[in-house]
């Protein structure tokens, strides 16, 4: 594993860290929040990251994306972690655009890719069924009629939901709900008779939508991969989310030990700086060596995804665990040591905190993974 970024990938983390800066920045998501945006994110900021190339790092050259892979997506995702960026990367890029990619027919990759790489089409997958990670369960159901399916079901915690133009469904096609097979995946029009999306806001101020299909009729042209063969392609596309989602939380982390560490050189009590206090110290002194072995954990699974190992699903669940329990530890002790002003929102390490629980939930929190990580070593 390299540990050193290519001069490539150097210029493309310094773009994207002027970006995110100067066009995205933490008062964005305040913005948003405040004004109740009706998207959630910022559309001509979306528009802008397309431009530049953001939606397409991960498609190829020959639907329009730019090909730079997961290690290039997983340094914009670093830096939209640092100022808490709200878009449809994780949704449309990660999530939809990996799964056509991996299962789409020529057709779906020709329709599909080049719109998410332009910026021109929002799509959300359509999984969870319950209120923890559970990718296997899945009752909605999806049945056979002629050159058709009807499906029938509920899902909830579709990330974008509520804004995308198409989704992918997981939808059971055989078998019984928490069968690990019998899955398979359609895409479907978010206008389609049958689709009702209703809108819900996290805590984190980010988009997500409860979902219910009552008799949606696709055609057959309309399945993602092949029939029953879902769960093959959910778990390649869930393991990259959640290295992506690692990536970002990477960016949370270290934005908040950097804004802990400027305010303890700026705080005084007792006529001193509180970053002076030796107990501060060894405080700070662990964040620091805890997001250093962050660092290598993400890039680590990163590059195991560009290189194609086959060591990926252990590597996404042992970086997805490391950072969901860093997140939590880094922003808990940002917010401790900026006293009680930390609790107020005069401060944004709260808006931190409460991004990184939902990140840390979204795809497996770390008791999650720590049990993937176990079985897929045998123990």
């Amino acid at each position: 594993m390299a540990l050193v970024l290519t001069e490539e990938q150097q210029l493309l983390r310094d773009t994207a860290t002027q970006f995110f800066q100067e066009r995205v920045p933490v008062a964005n998501l305040r913005r948003l929040r405040d004004t109740k945006e009706p998207a959630g994110f910022d559309r001509g900021a979306w528009k802008e990251m397309a431009d530049l190339g953001f939606a397409g790092i991960l498609i190829s050259e020959k639907y329009g994306g730019t090909d730079f892979g997961p290690v290039g997506l997983g340094l914009v995702l670093e830096q939209a972690g640092r100022t808490l960026a709200a878009s449809p990367l994780v949704s449309t890029v990660l999530l939809c655009g990996s799964a056509v990619q991996l299962a789409g027919s020529a057709t779906q990759r020709q329709d599909i890719l080049p719109a998410i790489a332009a910026g021109e089409l929002i799509m959300a997958l359509a999984l969870e069924e319950g209120p923890h990670h559970n990718p296997t369960h899945i009752a909605t159901r999806a049945v056979a009629e002629g050159s058709s399916y009807r499906i029938s079901g509920k899902k909830t915690f579709v990330l974008d939901g509520h804004v995308a133009d198409r989704l992918i469904v997981a939808a059971r096609t055989s078998g019984k709900d928490d069968d690990k097979s019998g899955i398979t995946l359609f895409l479907v029009d978010a206008k389609t008779k049958g689709v009702s999306i209703e809108r819900t806001l996290m805590v984190d101020s980010r988009n997500a939508a409860n979902i219910s299909f009552d008799n949606v009729v696709v055609s057959a042209d309309n399945v993602l991969g092949s029939v029953d063969g879902g769960t093959d392609v959910l778990d390649q596309v869930l393991d990259i989310a959640r290295i992506g989602l690692s990536a970002e939380l990477l960016g949370l982390v270290q934005a908040v030990f950097d804004q802990t560490v400027d305010y303890l050189k700026e705080r005084k009590q007792f006529g001193v700086v509180i970053g002076s206090f030796q107990a501060l110290k060894h405080r700070a002194a662990d964040m620091f060596a805890e997001i250093e072995l962050c660092r290598s954990v993400v890039l680590d699974a990163l590059s195991a995804l560009e290189a194609r190992r086959n060591d990926v699903p252990q590597a996404a669940s042992l970086a997805k665990a490391r950072l969901s329990d860093t997140a939590r530890v880094v922003t808990n002790e940002g917010l401790q040591m900026h006293g009680g002003m930390g609790m107020t929102d005069q401060f944004d390490v709260g808006l931190y905190m409460k991004r990184a629980r939902v990140a840390a939930a979204t795809f497996g929190d770390g008791n999650f993974h720590r049990d993937r990580y176990a079985t897929l070593e045998g123990f």
